[in-house]
C-alpha cells in the first residue's frame, strides 16, 4: 500500500463535503507531477485529506477506490483523476506548523513542494502523522 496527501481549499471542497459525498472524484488537477502521482495510485492506497489556504491542516483519511482515468473537466484531455472514499476524520488535526516542527518530517513532499496539490507520503511519515493525529489508519 502507498500513501498520499490530497490538498483542497475548504471553500471549494472540504472534508465535510467529502464525508457527505462518501465517494467522489478528485478532479481538476492541472499539474503534471500531481497527475503523475495520481497515475501511480492503486485501489486500497490511502491518503490524508489536507485543508489548504488558511487552515493548513490534515483533517481526515481517504482511500483510493478507482484508479486514474480521464478527467472530463479537462477540455484538452491531458489530465486525469481518481475516486476517493472518506474513511475517517483525524482525532486531532495536524497543522502544517506541527509538521514543520517535527524534524523527522522535514523531507516530506508537503514541506519541500508546498504548491503540489497531490503528493506522496513515505511509510514512516504516514505512521508518524497518524500518531500525531491520534488515529490508526
Amino acid at each position: 500500500m502507498a500513501y498520499w496527501l490530497f490538498k483542497s481549499e475548504p471553500g471549494a471542497w472540504s472534508w465535510d463535503d467529502q464525508v457527505k459525498a462518501g465517494t467522489a472524484e478528485w478532479d481538476g488537477v492541472r499539474n503534471y507531477q500531481a497527475d503523475n502521482n495520481m497515475k501511480a495510485m492503486k485501489i486500497g492506497d490511502r491518503g490524508f485529506f489536507y485543508h489548504s489556504v488558511n487552515a493548513r491542516e490534515i483533517v481526515g483519511v481517504v482511500e483510493i477506490v478507482r484508479e486514474h482515468y480521464p478527467d472530463p473537466t479537462d477540455a484538452k484531455g491531458r489530465f486525469g483523476m481518481v475516486d476517493v472514499k472518506a474513511l475517517m476524520p483525524v482525532k486531532s488535526p495536524v497543522t502544517l506548523a506541527d509538521i514543520k516542527a517535527e524534524p523527522a518530517l522535514s523531507g516530506m513532499a508537503l514541506v519541500r513542494q508546498s504548491r503540489l496539490s497531490v503528493c506522496p507520503v513515505a511509510n514512516e511519515e504516514w505512521a508518524l502523522i497518524c500518531k500525531m493525529a491520534g488515529i490508526e489508519a
